[in-house]
């Protein structure tokens, strides 16, 4: 599976941003990880085959992941924008159960996508 990410950009803080991510085939769970500089990769959103969703509580109500199974598509609405946001957002999937499982763990996705930049300015 190929992952296609797009996106990013600089926006002004409390602006809105949205984030996607294609894949070249059928996934079970799909998911937004982001790093900051001199920081390590985050879990920041996931999202399972049958739709359910997750959030680190940094972002929950005011990020909301989605996705099309159809166009094997995944979004991230990014609302209410804060410098902190600062990152280069990447987007994993993969199809085993374990990473279902697992899915706030970087290490447990096979697929990634190469990361776009999210530059919020205070």
């Amino acid at each position: 599976v190929q992952l296609q990410a797009s996106g990013g950009g600089l926006v002004q803080s409390g602006d809105s941003l949205t984030l996607s991510c294609a894949a070249s085939g059928r996934t079970l769970v799909m998911a937004w990880f982001r790093q900051a500089p001199g920081k390590e990769r985050e879990f920041v959103s996931a999202i399972k085959r049958d739709g359910r969703a997750y959030y680190v509580p940094s972002v929950k109500g005011r990020f909301a992941i989605s996705r099309d199974s159809a166009k094997n598509t995944m979004y991230l609405q990014m609302n209410s924008l804060k410098p902190e946001d600062t990152a280069v957002y990447y987007c994993a999937a993969d199809l085993r159960s374990d990473t279902s499982a697992n899915y706030y763990v970087p290490g447990a996705y096979t697929y990634w996508g190469q990361g776009t930049l999210v530059t919020v300015s205070s």
